[in-house]
């Protein structure tokens, strides 16, 4: 009976501890992603795109082994039930065994794996990650996840059979490993200096980001697995060690050129930060069953967002000579549309748009932050409290309306203007009524406050009708379903929102919300923009990209418009594409 009751907790176990290890490896990615998004320390400036990330997205498949393994334990190995909580002795031989044999195979496997015959089978998977994040550490083909796994159990089964192994050893042992991997792959440098001054032997017992980083870069140094010593020893220690690891350590925190201030949408939104979950990121947020699993971390996360008053750095870029950075606001959606939050939400803005400011940035791009009119006026609010900034803010506007026009099929003579009357909407009705098409609205009032803003010639293509002829709707926020099932048959829905109106038919087609393809050298682009497809770029975001790159130093926001045809144009030499292609037509 005491043999069940031992058995049957240390099965128990065995998933906690699973959990734990993949919470680790999401812990060190979101430092990683966090620390060389923002630059200090970071090592290597080379980018990571798509292809890295799916390549890298089974990560957690070598968690899943290892509980296969600890499980066959349970069952095959006679006393692996009966493994004490701890033993003291256990752990020294463990590490000294790691130390010893672990380590020292390691190396001539590691070798070995860089022979022609098997890097080309085997390890050219690995490398394939020049700049490394930490779950590149696990990224290899099955049979190298055995052999590893080979040598590794050489400490673990040892002391299994001299009977002085514990459920401690097992996960300090395994913490360790992760932790160590984890760092080697992290690109930024966080081993203090003092470190190695207090204790001199202790750079050949532990290597460092960088001295692995060189690694990847150089192929044929550094070819220890945690302790540098047999590189020291058989000669195979980049000589630049020192000197990138210095580098590295001194290495301040990057000033961008461009910020383009975000927020979170909704609560599953978290998920898909490139901070935590890089394969989700890596593809347009929508809700997946999954998630909903998920709950308690949501919960969690929100309530930390709500106290945590910082907005944080989530990704980096590169266009050409500007260096482009994504600040995140920690609000949600929701959040901006309750009064009581309006005036916390409008000091984070601010103090967003300051620190740009000391920092030297040239352009801050509003983004998602003017969805609503009345939080601050599209950013008037700050131009006004803030009337010295050399900081330019763009809200985008202008861009939001060239793509929506130029969205519009050839030969449409007619269209629909439908949802929230907000200052781009404005501008489409305008542009669209002195281009000689004709704009439809089914509210008197909306039909008033249009005709309100327009010239006496371009108010003539204006029209008050209920009919709903027209095939192409361009809308906004709050459309309702009821207005939705109003269009006829085939028509095309554009949003000129920042937000997609929910599908609601099937016989219709519906246009992503307003954005454009970009070009090759926008760089280090590995995941998607909220629920746009991969490498597709919010106007709103492109915006503040083409007021850097013209230099046209102006602000673009409260009621300010920008040339509407010039940064088209601009958008156009600068590599930036529309998209001909009709997202899709499935309902939500």
């Amino acid at each position: 009976m005491k043999e069940e009751k031992e058995n049957y907790l240390v099965s128990f176990l065995v998933i906690p501890f699973l959990l734990s290890r993949a919470a680790h490896n999401i812990i060190w990615i979101s430092l990683s992603r966090y620390r060389t998004a923002k630059g200090n320390n970071r090592i290597l400036d080379k980018s990571i795109e798509f292809e890295q990330v799916d390549r890298e997205r089974n990560w957690d498949d070598q968690i899943i082994f290892n509980g296969i393994l600890f499980y066959l334990g349970l069952m095959f190995i006679e006393s692996a039930p009966r493994t004490p909580l701890w033993r003291t002795d256990g752990l020294i031989w463990t590490f000294l065994l790691h130390a010893g044999p672990v380590e020292f195979l390691y190396y001539w496997l590691h070798r070995a794996l860089h022979h022609h015959y098997l890097y080309s089978r085997y390890h050219s998977h690995h490398h394939s990650s020049i700049v490394t994040e930490p779950i590149t550490s696990v990224t290899h083909p099955f049979a190298e996840h055995i052999s590893y796994y080979l040598l590794f159990l050489i400490p673990v089964l040892t002391t299994l059979f001299m009977g002085n192994t514990s459920l401690s050893t097992l996960a300090i042992y395994a913490t360790y490993i992760d932790f160590m991997n984890n760092m080697g792959h992290c690109n930024f440098e966080l081993i203090p200096k003092w470190l190695f001054s207090a204790f001199p032997p202790l750079k050949y017992l532990m290597y460092t980001p960088s001295y692995h980083s060189l690694h990847h870069t150089q192929f044929r140094t550094n070819y220890s697995l945690f302790m540098p010593f047999y590189d020291y020893v058989y000669g195979t220690m980049d000589k630049s060690s020192d000197t990138l690891y210095e580098k590295s350590l001194v290495r301040k925190e990057e000033s961008p050129d461009v910020v383009h201030l975000t927020h979170l949408t909704t609560p599953e939104s978290i998920y898909h930060l490139r901070l935590g979950f890089p394969y989700l990121a890596s593809q347009p947020h929508k809700s997946n069953w999954y998630l909903w699993l998920m709950w308690p971390v949501t919960v969690w996360s929100m309530m930390i967002t709500w106290i945590y008053g910082r907005t944080f750095t989530v990704e980096r870029n590169a266009f050409k000579h500007l260096k482009i950075q994504t600040w995140a606001i920690p609000k949600y959606n929701i959040q901006y549309y309750m009064q009581w939050q309006k005036e916390t939400i409008n000091t984070m803005i601010e103090n967003s748009i300051l620190e740009a400011e000391d920092k030297g940035v040239r352009v801050l791009s509003l983004g998602l932050l003017n969805q609503e009119e009345g939080l601050n006026k599209n950013g008037e609010l700050f131009l006004k409290r803030q009337p010295q900034l050399k900081t330019k803010l763009v809200d985008g506007s202008s861009l939001v309306v060239a793509v929506v026009i130029n969205s519009i099929l050839k030969g449409t003579t007619q269209v629909v203007l439908k949802g929230n009357l907000s200052k781009v909407a404005y501008s489409i009705a305008l542009a669209l009524c002195q281009g000689g098409i004709q704009v439809f609205t089914m509210l008197e009032y909306e039909y008033k406050k249009l005709q309100a803003k327009l010239s006496k010639e371009a108010g003539n293509n204006l029209v008050l009708s209920k009919s709903n002829t027209p095939k192409t709707w361009l809308v906004g926020d709050k459309l309702s379903e009821e207005e939705q099932l109003k269009a006829p048959k085939g028509t095309i829905f554009i949003p000129f929102s920042q937000f997609p109106p929910k599908k609601m038919r099937k016989d219709c087609s519906y246009n992503t919300t307003p954005a454009m393809l970009a070009p090759k050298h926008l760089e280090n682009v590995d995941s998607c923009e909220n629920w746009l497809p991969r490498r597709v770029m919010s106007a709103w975001r492109i915006a503040g990209i083409l007021h850097a790159m013209e230099e046209w130093n102006v602000n673009e926001c409260g009621d300010m418009m920008f040339d509407i045809e010039k940064i088209w144009q601009a958008s156009l030499e600068h590599g930036f594409r529309p998209l001909t292609n009709v997202i899709d037509s499935k309902p939500n």
